[in-house]
Formats: C-alpha cells, sequence, structure tokens
C-alpha cells in the first residue's frame, strides 16, 4: 500500500512513519511534503496513493484549502493537535481524525477502518464487473417453439411481432399477425428475450423494436405505437417507462 505523509514538522512524519512500518511492514511512504502548495502541485503532476496522512496546519496555510483548489478522491486520515477542525475533516473523504501525539492503537484502529472500507468497496466493484459481464455475456433465445395444432413449429425472434399477456395466457404474435400461446410468463419472457430487441412497454406487451414503426405523444406523459396487432389499451408505453423506451429506441 502506498501512502503519502502531509506534516510540517519533521519529527511528526518520522514519528508517524515509524508506527506505520510498526503495524504493517506493506505500507510504503512514497512522498513527504509539508504546504499547501506543495501537495496542490504533486497532484496535479499526478501523484497518487492509496492512503494520505493530512496535517491540518501546513507551513503555509490550513490544509483545507487544497480541496478548495483540487479534488483528491484518495483515503484520508486527518493528524492534528486541534479537535476543533474534526467536523471540516469529516466533511472530506476522511476515514479517521487522529490527534498528536499519535498512538499507535489509534493509528491501528484507523488503518484497520481503512482497511474494511477498501475491502468492502473492491468486493462491491467486483461484483458489478461480474453482473456486467455475465449479463453482457447471458444467452438470450433466438427461437421460441409453438403448437400449430398437433404440428410444432419454431419460430425465430426476428419474425416475432410481439408477446402479449391476456386473461393470464401469454401468446407470441408473429410478423404475418399469427398467434400462438406459449408456456412462459412475461417476466420469463423478458428474461430470456434480448434486451437490444424487445422492451416490455406496459403490463401487457413486450414489443420487438423492429414493430414499433410510429410512436406519438398521448395523455398524461405516455406514449402510445402504431396499433398493428395491438388492441387499444395495449398499444400505450406506460408512464414509468417512457424515459428507458426512449433510450432503447435510441440505442
Amino acid at each position: 500500500m502506498k501512502a503519502v505523509i502531509i506534516e510540517d514538522e519533521k519529527p511528526s512524519a518520522e514519528h508517524l512513519s515509524m508506527l506505520l512500518q510498526r503495524l504493517d511492514p506493506n505500507i510504503e511512504v512514497v512522498q513527504y511534503l509539508d504546504t499547501v502548495k506543495g501537495t496542490v502541485q504533486a497532484f496535479q503532476e499526478g501523484l497518487q496513493a492509496d492512503l494520505l496522512f493530512l496535517d491540518i496546519h501546513l507551513a503555509d496555510g490550513n490544509s483545507f484549502e487544497i480541496f478548495s483548489k483540487i479534488h483528491i478522491e484518495t483515503p484520508i486520515i486527518f493528524t492534528t493537535a486541534y479537535n476543533q477542525y474534526a467536523i471540516n475533516a469529516f466533511k472530506q473523504n476522511s476515514i479517521d481524525y487522529l490527534l498528536k501525539p499519535i498512538a499507535l492503537k489509534d493509528l491501528a484502529f484507523a488503518l484497520d477502518k481503512f482497511k474494511k472500507q477498501t475491502q468492502t468497496t473492491n468486493k462491491s466493484l467486483i461484483d458489478s464487473i461480474s453482473a456486467a459481464y455475465q449479463q453482457m455475456n447471458k444467452p438470450y433465445k433466438n427461437r421460441f417453439i409453438v403448437k400449430k395444432g398437433q404440428a410444432i413449429e419454431s419460430i425465430s425472434t426476428s419474425d416475432i411481432h410481439h408477446f402479449e399477456s391476456k386473461d393470464s395466457i401469454s401468446f407470441l404474435i408473429t410478423t404475418k399477425g399469427s398467434r400462438y400461446p406459449i408456456d412462459y410468463t412475461l417476466d420469463e419472457l423478458e428474461a430470456v428475450s434480448d434486451p437490444k430487441d424487445f422492451f416490455r412497454i406496459n403490463r401487457k406487451i413486450i414489443i420487438h423494436i423492429q414493430s414499433v414503426e410510429k410512436v406519438t405523444s398521448y395523455f398524461n406523459s405516455r406514449l402510445t405505437i402504431a396499433k398493428k396487432f395491438l388492441d387499444d389499451d395495449t398499444c400505450i408505453v406506460s408512464r414509468d417507462r417512457v424515459n428507458d423506451f426512449k433510450q432503447w429506441l435510441d440505442t
């Protein structure tokens, strides 16, 4: 882990560095800074670290001036001899606020707090990446099996006009207007259909993007789709789906 100590008193900086080595030899102090101006310049030039130790009073002013000049996302542990600055400190991206002289147990607690927050953040990021990867590689259906009398047909998704739910039964309607009952709920169909091609416009209808020929404004901030193979009460895009529907059409 890379750390930066921003402290205008050399003995205090050396004491903090020694404590860090005692607690975790893997912590590397990559730079010492002692002024507002020097800190701003260092970050503007690309200084990066996993954790900052920041004194409140620096050689050329109050360290809060740094945040009015640059944006710092790096977690911070504040160090100072004055506890009246605690509220301002916690308005920043702070992990903890340590009073000088810094005690080993207090520093250990602050580091443990930092590591737990980092692990939580990393886990959340990994989970998000994993979910996105699974979604990108999710196998969507390309065809649906339907019954026509005693015969069975396989219908490509490109030949589907829309799916519809009516009287608790789901139907597949083709681009030619043929209508087949299928053994899926609309929720299940929404999950197995490629969202690039299909969109659920309301509780009853999932429509194929090629079937959207004309869209017009409708009462109460809703939209209505041209009524080919759709009933009057099923061709309306629900108000809470309008923005997502517009984005879907625009992708």
